[in-house]
Parts: structure tokens; C-alpha cells; sequence
């Protein structure tokens, strides 16, 4: 199954598009969970198991789990194995390196933990993005204009009469010849995420930004699902995972989630 496939299959199924951060940060994980051999699983598992049916994929950041120590390829692992097979899996590390090394972080993302798509940054060209986008099954969503406030330091930058990310935009379409190319665009940036969707119609966008972020909700979903309301992740993080950091946090993040998604919904019309 292509990437395409996969993912529109499932914001089918759940009839969603949220996208959560599995960004768990061992310093905000519940006291009651401190007794467990790895505490980061526990709190994965059961955030998994609270929200699985109310999302598309599932988004890990892979700095909160190589700076919990020797366990974090473990973590990973595991992490993976709870998250269903129908689900879209995500690793976001941002990687973006020359062609031999990026064939290592391809290796480890796609082969030995099997995640389906990966954050990748372009700034050395097309031979370190290429070994990212080998496979139909496999997506590389590229770093195009971010949602953090120091984008505007590059990636507005005017280059031949046009911003940088428009550049970024150009060069995946002509990357795209498997169809397994998304685009990062930051749902802080609403006007540049509508033009960019009007230039990739038929691409998927990763959208973070909403919630500790700001981001605004009806803007995004509006300017960065396709036609059919589809091919945008929308991703939500802290304000879901750490909805609560008592006992109930499985309960409040699904309660979050389904807030979320609803949300979202509303404006898919």
C-alpha cells in the first residue's frame, strides 16, 4: 500500500485528521508511573490505548527518547508496536545530512523501527532527500516553512523574486515522482499554508502549531486539507499529552483528543 493510500484510508476509518505528539518528556510524566521499568513506554501505551480511535497518526520526536538514555531505541520500538498497523507513524527528527549518512537515518526509520514517514530537512539538496523517498510506502515530509518564530530568519529570505519556502515547495513537487513527498508548513503561518496547498493540491501537509502553539484552528484546516478535506495531519502535542499530569492523564488526553478532533471536523465542511 502506498503512503497516499494508507493515509486516506485512515482519516477515513476514524474520520480524522489530528496527528499526535508522542513528544513525551520523562520530567512530566506522572509520579504514579515513576515505579514502572520504563516509565516513558508506560505513559505511551496508555495514551496510545485512550486515543487510538480518535486519530490518523501518531507523531514521535525523536529528541525526547535519545535524551532519555540507553532505553531509547527500546522505547521506540515498542512504542511502535502498540500503535495499530492501519495508523500512520511519524519520526520526527529532522534529519538532513550527505547521501551516505542519510541512508543510515533511512535505515533505522524505515527498516529497523518501520516507521511510514519521517521529517527531513532539505537545506543540503536533493541527494540527502533522496534516500527518505525510495519507497511508495514511505513519506518524506520536508522542513518548507516551520511554525517556530525563528522561520522568519531563512525561510522568508527573497531569492529571484520569491520567498525561500517557495523554492522548497518547487523543488519537492519535482522530487515527488513516487508521490512520497509531504510538506512541514506551520498552522502559524495561515496565509503561506493556503498558497503553499494551492501549489501541491494532491500532497499531504504535516501541520504543527495548533494549541501551545496558537495556531488558529478554522484557518488551518480550511487552507490545508485538499479538496475532498483530506491529506492534512494536523498535530497536537503537549496540549493533549500533558492535558492532565495526575492519574487521569489517559483520560483527560483522550477527552483533549476528542476536543481536538471535533474541532477540526467542524471546519472540514
Amino acid at each position: 500500500m502506498t503512503f497516499i493510500d494508507k493515509i486516506r484510508n485512515i482519516q477515513s476509518k476514524n474520520n480524522s485528521l489530528l496527528c499526535i505528539g508522542l513528544d513525551t518528556d520523562v520530567s512530566k510524566i506522572p509520579a504514579s508511573l515513576k515505579h514502572h521499568s520504563n516509565p516513558q513506554l508506560e505513559f505511551n501505551r496508555r495514551i496510545i490505548e485512550a486515543t487510538t480511535d480518535l486519530v490518523c497518526a501518531y507523531k514521535l520526536n525523536l529528541a525526547f527518547y535519545e535524551s532519555a538514555g540507553e532505553k531509547y531505541y527500546e522505547t521506540i520500538q515498542k512504542t511502535l508496536e502498540y500503535i495499530s498497523e492501519e495508523i500512520i507513524t511519524i519520526a520526527d527528527g529532522k534529519r538532513g545530512d550527505i547521501g551516505n549518512t542519510a541512508e543510515q537515518y533511512a535505515k533505522i526509520i524505515f527498516d529497523d523501527w518501520k516507521f511510514d514517514g519521517t521529517t527531513v530537512n532539505p537545506y543540503m539538496g536533493k541527494d540527502s532527500v533522496e534516500p527518505f523517498i525510495k519507497s511508495e510506502k514511505h513519506c518524506a515530509f520536508i522542513l518548507t516553512l516551520t511554525s517556530n518564530p525563528g522561520s522568519k530568519d531563512f525561510q522568508y529570505l527573497d531569492i529571484k523574486g520569491k520567498p525561500l519556502y517557495e523554492h522548497v515547495v518547487e523543488n519537492a513537487v519535482n522530487w515527488n515522482t513516487k508521490r512520497n513527498i509531504g510538506l512541514v508548513v506551520g498552522a502559524t503561518h495561515p496565509a503561506e499554508l493556503k498558497k503553499i496547498r494551492s501549489l501541491v493540491p494532491e500532497m499531504p501537509l504535516l501541520i504543527p502549531g495548533i494549541g501551545a502553539q496558537q495556531g488558529e484552528m478554522e484557518e488551518t484546516v480550511r487552507s490545508g486539507c485538499d479538496r475532498n478535506g483530506e491529506l492534512a495531519l494536523i498535530n497536537v502535542s503537549r496540549g493533549i499529552i500533558y492535558a492532565s499530569q495526575a492519574d487521569d492523564f489517559s483520560k483527560r488526553a483522550r477527552e483533549a483528543a476528542l476536543k481536538y478532533k471535533e474541532q477540526i471536523n467542524n471546519f472540514r465542511e
